[in-house]
């Protein structure tokens, strides 16, 4: 396996870094690899490493004791998951699953301890991450608490789907349900609400935006 030091530039984590730097921190990566549903690390489980996901996206999502899931993220490439259970040392707090073919690169936690210790930088960046990653938090709470279901379809459409007929997210309604936090029914009739007002088209399982501007502005009076 090579790793790609143009690739670990993108990471929030290693930018600032030099090339030296960059080179030592290659030696500690391993990379992994995980095909759709398959689950990369367990709700509850003890963290032993730190992922980057390379290509692909995985969800990170808690289960409640009925079954339902709700989506806290999607991670894309050049984000990081799992990074609070291996800094405070608790059990994941999420499982995290594969959304389709994902190459990963892994960093054992022994292994990110001396990272933090050798290279202050790292330390430094770690700190935006975390703080990153808490306002996304109050985002999704926000977003829960107060926002209308159509409102939060609309915005999830805007974080992940494309301008281009062609093409949008790789969610399904019962994905895009467990972002929302409500039904896969009540998402699908909001995608249609939003389609009769033209600013979405749905084809084929595709959800593409004819009217970003009109779209972000039902999400801005959805509360």
């Amino acid at each position: 396996m090579t790793v790609d030091t143009e690739f670990l530039k993108t990471i929030s984590y290693f930018q600032g870094l030099s090339p030296d730097d960059l080179d030592s921190i290659k030696s500690l990566i391993l990379e992994k690899k995980a095909e759709r549903g398959e689950t990369i690390i367990y709700e509850g489980d003890e963290a032993e490493a730190l992922y980057f996901v390379v290509s692909g996206a995985v969800k990170a999502f808690k289960t409640s004791a009925e079954g339902k899931e709700q989506i806290l993220s999607i991670i894309r490439p050049g984000e990081s998951f799992n990074d609070v259970a291996v800094f405070d040392n608790n059990p994941n707090p999420a499982s995290v699953q594969a959304m389709g073919e994902v190459t990963l690169y892994e960093i054992m936690k022994g292994e990110l301890k001396v990272l933090l210790q050798n290279h202050p930088q790292i330390a430094i960046n770690t700190i935006k991450v975390l703080a990153g990653q808490v306002r996304s938090l109050v985002s999704l709470v926000e977003d829960l608490s107060f926002r209308q279901v159509i409102g939060r379809v609309a915005k999830i459409l805007l974080e992940h789907a494309s301008g281009d007929a062609g093409s949008g997210p790789r969610l399904t309604q019962q994905e895009m349900a467990a972002m929302a936090g409500s039904a896969r029914e009540v998402v699908g009739r909001s995608l249609k609400a939003l389609e009769e007002e033209g600013l979405i088209r749905l084809s084929r399982q595709r959800v593409a935006i004819a009217n970003k501007e009109a779209l972000r502005e039902m999400v801005e009076e959805s509360f």
